[in-house]
């Protein structure tokens, strides 16, 4: 069933402003786009979290950096005022500055403006969505509608895992009542859903040997290796959600020498908390068969999984009432891949994904994003952010 409109909220006159600030909200995108900002180059990472947090400060925010040591500062801005019911709780917009393309990308794929999209690396995941938030926010400051806190949070090292701002992140979502994450929808989606993620490397030992003098006295790591990959791949289960994925291997050294070492990567998604320990210890418990060989294994769950709970399915409603006085219709999905609202999720903190742009090619070389939907759904986040 909808959920029924709030009068409250003037939609309307929402979506008028964000048409009015496309193309401001664009040309942003497009700024922090061409400041590449790598995961992995501090610096680069810097430049863009400098960009944004001089735009936010000059929409009034209250600008604080997170400085980090050999990662990119996390940024973190304070719009609006703390309610003065103890009950009503800061809302967080979560996002991420960081991106998986090199420095030097934008030489073979410039950010530009063509077939009514905008392209370039990191248009998408998720810099447009970034800057549809302080457009956002913008508006809202603009029509007197900032009468609650609101903490904008952008993390620079999510493309690798979150290792410093994950305690930033579950902190400050620990102090709100709702999360909004500004990653790209789901084709044209909210998501409601993520699978938890994670990654296990596991080092087989065997001993070496001459492949044609002494083949007996060698134990083969490699083969040793693919019983256990067949073990672990045996795992997945699909009606659960489970995946268990061996993504790259190797070992050996010449084909007349009996492999004394080999490896794996494994990358594991769980739609259930519950699933991610029953694998933690089913990995810990990996044995080799043949005893001269030993197994090392290494790794963990990095992210939890974003489970369907009633509180996000009520900011979903929420959403797809206001999306309905704007005119589109606004489904749910769930998806395979993790951001940082697992973390908030994770939390018991109601958390909806997927609120940023519209697009395709993430991580890919047609990365870009549609511009008819920015401003509709520029409007919608600027009335979800009016309160939860």
């Amino acid at each position: 069933m909808l959920a029924s409109p709030d009068p409250s909220i003037p939609m309307r006159a929402l979506l008028a402003s964000a048409r009015r600030k496309e193309r401001a909200l664009i040309n942003l995108a497009q700024r922090l786009v061409r400041v590449e900002s790598p995961s992995d180059d501090k610096p680069a990472v810097d430049a863009c979290v400098a960009m944004a947090a001089a735009h936010a400060k000059a929409l009034g925010g209250r600008v604080r950096l997170h400085r980090q040591k050999g990662f990119g500062d996390v940024l973190e801005v304070r719009f609006g005022s703390r309610h003065t019911d103890a009950a009503a709780k800061p809302i967080l917009l979560l996002g991420h500055l960081d991106t998986v393309w090199p420095l030097g990308t934008l030489k073979r794929m410039p950010c530009r403006v063509g077939d009514s999209r905008l392209w370039g690396p990191g248009t998408l995941d998720m810099k447009a969505g970034v800057a549809m938030a302080l457009t956002a926010l913008e508006m809202l400051g603009e029509a007197g509608m900032l009468d609650h806190e609101i903490v904008l949070l952008l993390n620079s090292d999510e493309e690798i895992g979150s290792p410093v701002s994950r305690p930033i992140t579950e902190r400050l979502a620990a102090e709100c009542g709702a999360v909004f994450v500004l990653e790209p929808a789901q084709g044209l989606a909210y998501k409601t859903a993520r699978k938890g993620t994670g990654n296990w490397r596991l080092a087989i030992k065997g001993v070496a040997a001459h492949a044609g003098v002494d083949f007996e006295k060698g134990a083969s790591a490699l083969l040793e290796l693919a019983r256990v990959m067949e073990t672990v791949s045996d795992w997945t289960d699909l009606k659960k959600g489970l995946t268990v994925s061996v993504g790259a291997a190797g070992g050996g050294t010449k084909t007349n020498v009996i492999p004394a070492e080999a490896w794996a990567e494994v990358d594991v998604r769980i739609a259930r908390k519950g699933d991610g320990s029953r694998l933690e210890r089913r990995f810990a418990n990996l044995k080799a068969t043949d005893k001269r060989c030993s197994v090392e294994v290494t790794g963990g769950i990095n992210r939890p999984p974003m489970e369907r709970t009633p509180g996000t399915v009520r900011l979903y409603q929420r959403a797809r009432a206001l999306a309905a006085e704007l005119g589109f219709a606004l489904d749910e999905a769930a998806t395979g891949g993790a951001s940082d609202g697992n973390f908030t999720s994770a939390l018991g903190i109601p958390t909806l994904d997927g609120m940023g742009a519209v697009g395709e090619g993430a991580h890919a070389a047609h990365e870009s994003i549609v511009i008819e939907h920015l401003a509709p759904r520029t409007a919608l986040l600027a009335g979800m952010l009016t309160g939860t």
